[in-house]
């Protein structure tokens, strides 16, 4: 009787421990397929780049670690000083979530939007955000001050605002009725192109609403695991 006893007790430990790795494999297979997804809602988000579409993910290979150029955390401040959460009163500063949601908009094609990669063009040749588009900050900003004491300098900022942005000169004034929505950033918390030139368009009467700033810029964007594309 006590055999029989044993041998049931034996059987039931063993169909749990079988239930359980069941159970576990089911778990272990359902996060495998889910891997690589943006949000537990949001696979990808596919934009056009330079006239071809582009898929953004995340990867999914658990092995990916950030790029050794983002890897980098002593920087000399200045120029490389950490930013603040909010740069200029009215203007949103945005995560990643915001910025895809900006660039799908695009991809339906919203044109009153352009996501700005403010940063030099060689840096924007090590990879960018897909659907971005590279306005180096140095063609709005010359200096800290934006003071453009050179006129070339000035000119080239008029043709940024005019021809890119979207905005008019109107008997002098700046005229920005229909200037476009910029979701501006660059290589990160620490880097401060972005955030000069957004400073420098508030300065001269671009709407703070028009301007989004997506402060973790490049290095939040890999460390993320998104995708880049090489322009």
């Amino acid at each position: 009787m006590r055999n029989s006893k044993s041998i049931g007790l034996a059987l039931l430990s063993m169909l749990a421990v079988s239930t359980m790795a069941v159970s576990t494999m089911a778990v272990s297979t359902s996060v495998l397929a889910d891997s690589g997804k943006i949000t537990s809602s949001l696979a990808s988000v596919t934009v056009n780049h330079n006239g071809k579409p582009v898929e953004i993910k995340r990867t999914a290979d658990k092995d990916a670690v950030v790029p050794k150029t983002y890897a980098k955390t002593g920087r000399a401040c200045p120029p490389f000083c950490i930013q603040p959460m909010h740069i200029v009163p009215g203007v949103e500063t945005v995560g990643e979530l915001e910025v895809l949601g900006y660039l799908k908009r695009i991809s339906n094609g919203d044109r009153k939007i352009i996501v700005v990669d403010s940063r030099s063009p060689e840096w924007m040749g090590r990879g960018t955000i897909p659907g971005s588009v590279n306005i180096p900050w140095s063609q709005i900003n010359h200096d800290v001050e934006g003071t453009f004491a050179i006129e070339a300098e000035a000119e080239t900022l008029n043709e940024v605002l005019i021809n890119k942005f979207g905005a008019q000169m109107v008997n002098g004034q700046w005229d920005f009725r229909n200037a476009k929505t910029l979701v501006m950033f660059c290589n990160g918390n620490w880097c401060p192109q972005s955030a000069m030139n957004i400073k420098t368009l508030t300065k001269l009467g671009y709407p703070a609403y028009k301007l989004k700033w997506y402060r973790g810029g490049m290095q939040s964007w890999v460390s993320l695991g998104l995708t880049t594309t090489k322009s």
